[in-house]
C-alpha cells in the first residue's frame, strides 16, 4: 500500500527538474557567500538534496516542503566510530511543493525552491558548526525556525531573484508571532 502512495504523489517533471537543479546550484552559491565559506569548506560539507523521486518511504512527509534527515556516515575502510560523520539528506517534497505552486498564484518554482534550499542549507550549516542541535525541543526548534527564516531572507536579499519577493511574502508568518508558527506547523 505505501508503495501506490508513493506512485500516487506528484512529483516535479523533467523541466521542473531542469529548474530545481539551477536553484539548488544558486541556493549554494549565496549561502557559502554569506557564510564566507571557501570552496574546499563548502565542497567539504556532507549533505545531499534529493527529490521525492529519490527518497525513501520514511523520508516523505506531507505539509512541509522540505526536512532534513540526519543519517551516520562512515567511511568504508573503517569500523571505528570515531572515523564516523554526520551525513544530512534535504529531502525535498516535490507533492507538498507543486500543490503550493498551484494554491498561490504569485510564486514561481525557481524562487520558491531557491528559498526552500537555501533555508535548509542554513539549517545544515547551523547543524555542522554547532550553532544549533540537531535534537533539540519543540519551542527550541520553532525558535530555530525563525532564526533560519530571519537569516535565509538576508542571504536572499542581496542576490536580486526575480520573484522573491512574492516568496518573502509567503512567508512573512515566520517573521512575526510564534502563535502564527505554531498554527501553520499544525494546519
Amino acid at each position: 500500500m505505501r508503495a501506490n502512495v508513493m506512485k500516487a504523489l506528484q512529483k516535479f517533471g523533467s523541466k521542473d527538474l531542469l529548474v530545481v537543479n539551477d536553484a539548488v546550484e544558486v541556493a549554494e552559491e549565496l549561502t557559502s557567500d554569506a557564510y564566507k565559506m571557501s570552496f574546499a569548506e563548502w565542497s567539504a560539507q556532507r549533505y545531499d538534496v534529493k527529490t521525492v523521486a529519490d527518497l525513501l518511504p520514511e523520508e516523505i512527509v506531507h505539509g512541509p516542503f522540505a526536512q532534513i534527515v540526519r543519517y551516520e556516515g562512515r567511511r568504508v575502510e573503517t569500523s571505528l566510530g570515531s572515523s564516523s560523520y554526520d551525513f544530512y539528506k534535504i529531502c525535498l517534497q516535490d507533492h507538498n511543493i507543486l500543490l503550493t505552486l498551484n494554491k498561490f498564484e504569485g510564486l514561481r518554482l525557481f524562487p520558491f525552491i531557491l528559498y526552500i534550499v537555501c533555508h535548509e542549507l542554513v539549517h545544515v550549516i547551523r547543524f555542522i558548526k554547532f550553532l544549533q542541535a540537531f535534537e533539540a525541543s519543540v519551542d527550541e526548534k520553532l525558535k530555530e525556525e525563525s532564526r533560519v527564516h530571519e537569516i535565509t531572507r538576508s542571504v536572499l536579499r542581496g542576490g536580486r531573484v526575480e520573484g522573491i519577493e512574492e516568496v518573502f511574502t509567503f512567508y512573512e508568518a515566520w517573521a512575526g508571532d510564534m502563535d502564527k508558527v505554531r498554527d501553520m506547523k499544525s494546519g
